[in-house]
């Protein structure tokens, strides 16, 4: 990679490198876009608009690319001079970028279910009880499940062991709702073998009578009945805050 660099320079800030990039493509841009995050640094190589190599550390070609585009600022110059005889790249720019985003995104999600099954975990130790109700008998049931259920969507939440095994609950709604849980988990990891995505971290099913949610944490599931008619994204976002230990 070359150190001397001339022609314009600037921040990425408020500004995606995704959008830059697409500008010199639409431009027909030949040179190089050298981008440096804190102590990293990278260079894009065009030809008539067209990416045909990337450097990053030890990374070339399209994980180059893919590891730039990941920072979220930076400095970038513009090097019309800067040439190369390597060529790494050989899609289009459209697909880099959209491999790229979506790669970002599986990333963005692993991270949020990898979370949210800490959060059930840390629920659990906390054992914080659901507050009593004075009209109704208190039921016996695990702290995840009772800060589930204070949500007013949710009409009944069971963790279950690997297993199936109910946590802390021996009433019947536990036990049915336990067998349903467990039956999505073990078929979507099935399904997930099969299409060699793995296991299966997090399920919905809409029924005509209620709504199932299964969330798969390391050593237990969640299984959560919800009212049929309640908006899922709506509800689970009220899951996830009931979940995060002070809330």
């Amino acid at each position: 990679m070359a150190e001397a660099i001339s022609g314009f320079q600037g921040e990425i800030a408020g500004l995606s490198l995704a959008d830059v990039i697409q500008l010199k493509g639409h431009n027909r841009y030949s040179g190089c876009i050298t981008v440096e995050y804190q102590h990293h640094r990278g260079a894009i190589y065009f030809v008539d608009g067209e990416i045909i190599h990337a450097e990053q550390a030890s990374y070339s070609g399209e994980d180059a690319i893919y590891q730039i585009i990941k920072w979220p600022g930076g400095n970038f110059s513009l090097a019309p001079e800067m040439t190369t005889n390597v060529c790494t790249i050989h899609c289009s720019l459209n697909f880099l970028l959209l491999e790229a985003h979506r790669r970002m995104d599986e990333e963005n999600n692993a991270h949020q279910e990898e979370s949210f099954a800490d959060v059930i975990e840390s629920s659990e130790r906390r054992k914080e009880p659901r507050p009593p109700d004075p009209e109704t008998p208190q039921r016996t049931m695990s702290a995840a499940a009772a800060r589930v259920m204070q949500i007013e969507a949710v009409t009944y939440a069971v963790l279950l062991d690997k297993q199936g095994h109910p946590v802390q609950d021996e009433s019947m709604e536990a036990e049915s709702l336990a067998a349903k849980a467990l039956f999505l988990a073990q078929s979507g990891n099935t399904l997930g073998d099969f299409l060699g995505l793995g296991d299966l971290k997090s399920a919905a099913v809409q029924t005509q009578h209620f709504d199932l949610l299964m969330y798969d944490s390391k050593q237990h599931y969640l299984g959560i009945a919800v009212a049929s008619g309640n908006k899922l994204d709506a509800v689970e976002n009220e899951i996830r805050t009931a979940l995060v230990p002070g809330r």
